[in-house]
């Protein structure tokens, strides 16, 4: 039976960074939770053991999810953060990343033209396999050398990432993997600017395109702006993303928001799945983003 948890080891020590170069990270601590079980962990936990009660995630279905808020510097959620699960679409910023990486080390031989831009729209924006896997073999060589490339820069990052295969036609690809904890130091570190190129990251994946954060959450201002890839197979809903919350006093309020859902094998109702557990992602999100209004009188 699967089942989803709340991290029971807690530190309050901050992130810790080990840099080879300016850009290349070789180490990047996790957020940790500030507080021991704070209320949004509880509270989203209990949510989904009851989806589990009700049978509407059966017992087949494994679940991550991870909230920070970056205006405090607190995790707010951390449930399987740790679990290594299928990444789909929601690896592409990273080979986008992997790509600036060439490039700032070699402007001559990666260089970052309009056709490579056109290319990294269609990846993220339009979330295109055969462009992903034109920019894998670019960075990379192939997907285990672009793997060792982001080990290389960025391992305190990319921790339990696993980049094996190439996105096969018709997007089954289920062995490349990454965990919730490294969706969450990646955007901690692309908002922070502790990679190269950051805000050009963070310009394809705030391309206006469907998501599972903002669009059909209740709450939420339709008009919030986000940061975020989706991953949508046969056997996993996710969605990752920096959501920038705006308050009351005319700031931004931003924080990630990572939930994934992953299937033990290919679903035969693929269109009624995916709607649904993306309903769930959307569900959890309202309920995060509740919580911070609360926090920071948001609008």
């Amino acid at each position: 039976m699967s089942k989803d948890h709340s991290e029971t080891h807690l530190s309050r020590r901050g992130f810790l960074y080990f840099s080879a170069s300016c850009f290349a990270l070789a180490g990047l601590g996790a957020p940790a939770l500030a507080e021991a079980r704070p209320a949004l962990n509880y509270k989203v936990n209990a949510y989904i053991q009851s989806l589990r009660r009700t049978g509407r995630i059966p017992r087949d279905e494994r679940t991550a999810w991870s909230v920070y808020d970056l205006t405090t510097g607190t995790k707010l959620i951390a449930i399987n953060e740790e679990r290594p699960l299928q990444a789909a679409s929601m690896l592409k910023p990273f080979v986008a990343q992997a790509y600036f990486y060439r490039h700032v080390a070699d402007h001559q031989g990666f260089p970052y033209t309009n056709g490579i831009r056109q290319r990294m729209t269609a990846m993220i924006r339009d979330s295109s396999n055969s462009e992903t896997n034109y920019l894998i073999t670019r960075a990379g060589g192939s997907p285990g050398g672009l793997q060792r490339l982001l080990q290389q820069r960025a391992g305190g990052v990319f921790q339990q990432t696993r980049i094996v295969e190439y996105i096969p036609q018709g997007g089954r690809t289920y062995r490349n993997q990454a965990s919730a904890r490294d969706y969450s130091r990646y955007l901690f570190a692309t908002w922070n600017e502790r990679m190269p190129m950051c805000k050009e990251v963070l310009h394809y994946m705030g391309l206006p395109n469907g998501d599972r954060i903002v669009q059909g959450a209740t709450g939420i201002p339709s008009d919030t702006k986000l940061y975020h890839k989706t991953g949508s197979t046969a056997r996993l809903c996710g969605d990752m993303g920096i959501v920038i919350a705006r308050g009351r006093d005319g700031r931004s309020y931003p924080y990630t928001f990572i939930g994934i859902i992953e299937k033990s094998q290919r679903t035969n109702h693929y269109t009624s799945w995916i709607r649904d557990r993306g309903n769930v992602l959307r569900e959890v999100s309202s309920l995060v983003y509740a919580f911070m209004k609360q926090r920071h009188n948001l609008v």
